[in-house]
């Protein structure tokens, strides 16, 4: 939610909007959610102006469309290809942590 604060209220709102969509409709369009390859992280796709990216992880199903819980982890402004490698190891790192408290 912070990464999301820090943005645009236009950028913040098409968060809820996408949110809302893929928490209803399980076969969402690769405009808006996208799975990254070699990874068990999901992205969803923000369109505001720059191009901004949340990644999500799928809790109960490796297949987001099964998932009935998914976490977004990390949020970033797409600049480049290099910026999801930092991305997916700051997605691994919450995931690791997360795990460690269980």
């Amino acid at each position: 939610m912070e990464f999301i604060d820090n943005q645009n209220e236009r950028v913040g709102l098409k968060f809820f909007q996408l949110i809302e969509v893929i928490t209803e409709i399980k076969v969402v369009n690769a405009n808006f959610l996208k799975k990254l390859q070699s990874t068990p992280f999901y992205e969803l796709r923000i369109k505001a102006g720059n191009e901004y990216r949340i990644i999500i992880f799928a809790m109960d199903h490796m297949n987001f469309a099964e998932c009935t819980k998914a976490v977004c982890l990390y949020g970033f402004q797409k600049k480049g290809t290099k910026d999801y490698k930092k991305a997916i190891q700051h997605g691994e790192k919450i995931v690791e942590d997360y795990l460690k408290e269980k």
